[in-house]
């Protein structure tokens, strides 16, 4: 795995910030179709233990092996998962070795330098950056993935770095630290859900005023998860995305939606031979595409909830959205008069 030299902050002025930010991988949230393995990580990781990684566990998303495809939710809202946080980073020897080529350089003032060294090294509280604890954590700083660095908040994690042993918890006061509820919401972003036409009925093309049902195959449009864990903190997330509803837009004012706002509860109804009058979910098109098509496009609302470290029953995320277009040809029906 490749690695880059990183430096770090070790003082709250921005003048000496060199925090930098290294690409990760995931799945964005604005509708591009991927794909996820099955234990993946950051691509740019920590030189730590691989223990103390944020790493995610996959085998339960969405995934396009099956011949199905999938996509990225956008979330509900303006909330976005977190743009930066606050992860694993350093050894005491590593956060040594940095700290002190930054002290031997001409630019920090010497007053600055002196709290550093008081902080870190001279038992003010730490002494010689707790390496006699070197086995036992490690020094926690920021972290924002590069495609981040446009993004509002991406340059707001920028504490000094911070011990935690392992096992425990991060100290209060450094918002986005890596805790169950910030793991649930990183996990939230590499969801990746099924996407593809609705099923509809007619099969093929519609015709004018006859009822077309709409409705998911819940063998394709199933509950999604994505675990996000660190081992060496004990701590872990799991999140699931669940489809609860879909919406459907005709495509053409001349059509009739059932129920009339078009929003269906749950996944529709799937269509039986036999089954009369308007559909539970659907549309009723009143005019022909005179050989050209209605666009129908079904978004698709996916309910969002997590379980994790210390929180057993599921705790709600906003809920994520996404759009399908399929054409729709609707031909009129010819009656002859004998």
């Amino acid at each position: 795995m490749r690695r880059q030299k990183r430096t770090y902050l070790v003082a709250a002025s921005a003048a000496f910030l060199t925090l930098l930010t290294p690409s990760i991988a995931h799945a964005d949230l604005t509708g591009s179709s991927t794909n996820g393995d099955a234990d993946t990580q950051d691509t740019d990781q920590p030189d730590i233990s691989a223990t103390a990684w944020v790493r995610f566990n996959t085998d339960k998303n969405g995934s396009s092996s099956n011949g199905s495809p999938t996509g990225s939710l956008k979330p509900t809202g303006n909330w976005s998962p977190p743009p930066c946080w606050y992860r694993p980073t350093y050894t005491p020897a590593q956060l040594k070795a940095s700290s002190e080529t930054v002290w031997g350089e001409q630019s920090p003032s010497w007053e600055w330098i002196s709290k550093q060294k008081a902080y870190y090294a001279d038992g003010e509280p730490y002494t010689d950056f707790n390496m006699e604890n070197a086995d036992k954590g490690y020094w926690w700083s920021g972290y924002s993935p590069k495609e981040n660095g446009g993004v509002k908040g991406a340059n707001d994690c920028n504490d000094p770095p911070f011990w935690v042993d392992k096992g425990d918890p991060p100290p209060p006061g450094h918002q986005n630290a890596v805790t169950a509820d910030v793991l649930a919401q990183l996990a939230y972003r590499r969801i990746l859900i099924p996407t593809g036409a609705a099923a509809v009925n007619p099969p093929g093309s519609q015709a004018v005023r006859i009822p077309t049902w709409v409705w998911l195959d819940p063998a394709v449009f199933h509950p999604v998860s994505v675990t996000a864990y660190v081992t060496d903190y004990n701590v872990t997330a799991t999140t699931t995305a669940e489809p609860v509803s879909i919406h459907i837009d005709p495509g053409t004012p001349y059509a009739q939606t059932f129920p009339a706002s078009g929003d269906c509860t749950g996944i529709g109804t799937a269509y039986n031979p036999g089954d009369e009058g308007n559909p539970p979910c659907g549309v009723v098109y009143l005019k022909d595409t005179d050989g050209a098509s209605f666009q129908m496009t079904v978004t698709v609302t996916w309910k969002i909830t997590w379980v994790g470290t210390g929180h057993p029953d599921p705790q709600g995320l906003p809920a994520g959205t996404f759009p399908h277009d399929q054409d729709v040809i609707v031909r009129e029906i010819q009656s002859i008069n004998r």
